[in-house]
């Protein structure tokens, strides 16, 4: 079924950004967002609010501190804070925050499926139905045949509380979520050299690098804020130059110095052949690479001779056919890479949603540690998030089917007994078997042996890949959803629907991309019966007989939990009470004490408190205190083109609309700025199958179908298709590939072999 969300009609003469401005004043917030810090708030005319609150922003991971004006109850403004990392910058989604809490068709009772169709019913009776059905589930089939799958946008308090919960209450370490689908790969690549999750830089560096290599990211519409403050040094320092790795024109690419156009796929190409060049012309930092790294292939260590001879492989010559770049210009990149006075990377989703997306990130760490741009300001290899708490609320606290809070695995007998003796549960409890990540939950709930999950704040009817089968999964399962909404992808498929509160209508913390965590202030309450997260998951434990494990139930005290936990560890942010989340506009951990700064930059002495005296850096996750820099050969993608799928699909977003646009296509400016989504193709490509502008046109696949209609872009490589995955009329998650990478166990969503045809108007 399509959603059936209201959609207003297209903007037909004006182009989008001409029809944002005249959309309420968006047209200057928008511009504002890439003109200067604090432009913003002197652009949007002045709110009516009587005052003010601390906040952060709902959307993105690049977790914008914010002030929320108010006036009689209402939210009637939203400012950039001066005070944040973002320096009073915020993008045209976060200046629309005030109105999410009044989009129309709010979730306000809970439901519950009879005779196929969802009926209105009391919290009591739906919860008692959750309850009775996964104790019998539980009891009959065994633990592993429930499940969770969370998300990169509840609090922390919750997805600590639902990972404790299934993990030490039920058994099951079936505990995954949508971050799973953005940024499993780059945590299974920091964890790999590392030894530990999460960026070791911070958004300061922005502010000192000399060259910014863009990689798979497309921050002037995904992460503004960051966009602007690349600008910014971009202003101050003429040296400063931009490289993106794109194989599509995105805007990014337009306004960088150098657009590196790879052939979908190849990239992996294009970072072995810079290491070749490095280390050839002698541009390696040695006396770096003998204090404090070490090479491994296949997990056996070897020299950098070694390392050296597996490029050979790689040359510049050998790969640029392939690779779509010539051998001069790969140089060239390599060459300001290791030679500027400080290097920062910057990637996300086209990195990390590949088959070699854990291969993609160690490489990109290994160019900064072979050339020692790392652990000085300016020179970092930094992640960035898509989410407002996949770092800080997932991958920290565990809640992953490998993980346990706090850096831990499963597969860890001693892990797994420090986490026991912290829950307070006998020894044994915790299962040593991985559970189901994400593509493999969701077949298993497809074929029976996952028969009960409870699914929250996330929508993967429409973000999971190959997504028609997955939407039927969820129909084939005892479904539990809590949702804002009762016409989602994932809401249609619920055996009870729970209507949830969102943002402010309910406190917690939120952790974004350079380990800071804020605190978000319930300054509203939710409409009707919604509940937070929180509250559901303590009737749900009371209910399953486990309130006695779920002993914290209120925010604060979940947090403080929590903080206690990671005490003993290297995420230890015991420092960071709820008194300090409230005063400051968050904190970085390393936090150990409440006297601590918190920590800018890991493993850099005088910065990072694990880090020994005299050693300079020291990377503490691995017992040599080396980090790690792996041979990772080159393998194809499953996805390859052919005479029946001659072209490649990749998707991706747009400045004004986020995820699968649950919130943001419900606010009516927002709606009207992007539009319906649309499939961007080549010129070329166009008019081989003759396809104009505005045609309907079909994208297929091996794993679907999908209509919509056609935008011709002149910049487009042909061969390759765009679509953005924030519209369920235009649900392209249908025809996109669910392979996955093999230690990260993220889907490929940029690249599927498809079909294109034009259909008859």
């Amino acid at each position: 079924m399509e959603s059936e969300t209201p959609q207003p009609a297209e903007p037909q003469d004006i182009h989008r950004r001409e029809f944002m401005w005249a959309m309420a004043g968006l047209g200057a917030a928008t511009a504002a967002a890439f003109a200067g810090w604090g432009a913003l708030e002197a652009l949007v005319p002045p709110g009516t609010a009587d005052e003010w609150h601390k906040s952060v922003c709902r959307f993105c991971g690049t977790g914008c501190t914010i002030r929320v004006g108010m006036r009689e109850g209402e939210i009637v403004d939203i400012r950039g804070h001066e005070d944040g990392h973002n320096k009073g910058v915020i993008c045209v989604k976060g200046s629309m925050l005030r109105a999410l809490p009044k989009i129309e068709g709010r979730l306000t009772t809970p439901m519950i499926r009879r005779n196929g169709k969802l009926e209105p019913a009391s919290w009591d009776e739906a919860l008692d139905l959750i309850g009775r059905r996964f104790k019998e589930i539980r009891d009959t089939h065994g633990p592993d045949a429930l499940a969770f799958y969370g998300s990169g946008q509840l609090f922390t308090e919750e997805t600590y509380t639902a990972n404790k919960l299934f993990k030490g209450g039920l058994r099951t370490n079936n505990v995954d979520g949508n971050p799973r689908l953005c940024m499993s790969s780059a945590a299974a690549g920091y964890v790999r050299v590392y030894g530990k999750d999460e960026p070791p830089g911070c958004y300061a560096d922005i502010d000192h690098a000399e060259l910014f290599f863009i990689f798979g990211a497309n921050p002037y519409e995904c992460h503004p804020p960051l966009w602007e403050r690349v600008q910014r040094r971009r202003a101050a320092n003429r040296n400063a130059f931009v490289i993106c790795v794109d194989p599509r024109r995105s805007e990014t690419a337009k306004r960088s110095d150098l657009h590196l156009p790879v052939i979908p796929g190849t990239d992996l190409l294009l970072l072995n052949a810079m290491a070749q060049v490095m280390v050839e012309d002698g541009l390696c930092d040695m006396k770096f690479m003998q204090r404090h790294v070490r090479f491994d292939r296949n997990g056996e260590t070897v020299d950098f001779e070694a390392f050296r001879a597996f490029l050979r492989d790689y040359t510049p010559e050998k790969v640029e056919q392939q690779l779509g770049i010539g051998a001069d210009l790969i140089r060239h990149v390599a060459h300001r890479f290791a030679t500027s006075r400080a290097s920062t990377s910057l990637w996300t989703m086209g990195v990390n949603q590949r088959t070699q997306g854990t291969a993609l990130n160690t490489m990109l760490n290994a160019l900064h540690l072979i050339t020692g741009q790392f652990g000085r300001k300016g020179a970092t290899p930094f992640s960035i998030t898509g989410q407002p708490n996949a770092c800080g609320g997932v991958r920290d606290t565990g809640s992953l089917s490998h993980l346990l809070p706090a850096g831990r695995t499963v597969t860890n007998p001693d892990h797994r007994r420090e986490v026991e003796h912290k829950w307070g549960l006998p020894e044994g409890a915790i299962s040593q078997t991985p559970g189901h990540d994400a593509v493999s939950l969701f077949r298993a709930m497809g074929d029976g042996r996952v028969k009960g999950a409870l699914i929250m704040c996330t929508n993967p009817g429409q973000s999971m890949p190959a997504a028609d089968r997955y939407a039927k999964a969820m129909q084939d399962c005892f479904t539990v959803v809590s949702e804002i909404v009762p016409d989602s992808e994932t809401a249609k498929a619920a055996s009870v629907l729970l209507p949830a509160a969102l943002w402010c209508e309910k406190e917690g913390v939120l952790g974004q991309g350079e380990r800071r965590y804020q605190l978000v202030p319930k300054l509203l309450d939710p409409p009707g019966e919604a509940r937070s997260d929180l509250w559901m998951l303590v009737e749900i434990a009371k209910r399953l007989g486990l309130g006695d494990l779920i002993k914290a139930r209120t925010p604060q005290e979940v947090w403080d939990e929590w903080r206690h936990f990671s005490a003993d560890s290297y995420y230890n942010f015991e420092g960071m009470t709820y008194d300090r989340l409230r005063a400051l506009p968050g904190l970085q951990w390393p936090c150990p004490d409440e006297d601590h700064p918190g920590t800018a930059r890991r493993f850099v002495e005088g910065e990072d408190p694990f880090v020994s005296k005299g050693a300079g850096i020291e990377f503490y996750g691995r017992k040599d205190k080396r980090a790690v820099v792996y041979l990772c050969p080159y393998v194809p993608s499953p996805e390859q083109r052919s005479e029946v799928y001659p072209l490649y699909l990749t998707t991706g977003r747009v400045l004004e609309q986020w995820h699968t646009g649950t919130m943001t296509m419900r606010i009516p400016e927002l709606r009207g700025a992007a539009g319906p989504a649309r499939f961007t193709v080549s010129e070329v490509d166009a008019k081989r199958r003759g396809i104009e502008a505005g045609d309907m046109i079909e994208v297929s696949s091996a794993f679907g179908a999908v209509q919509g209609r056609a935008v011709i872009d002149r910049e487009m490589r042909p061969g390759l298709v765009f679509a953005a995955f924030y519209d369920a009329r235009l649900l392209v998650n249908r025809v996109v590939a669910d392979h996955v990478d093999p230690v990260s166990k993220e889907p490929e969503f940029k690249l599927t072999a498809v079909q294109m045809r034009r259909l008859g108007n």
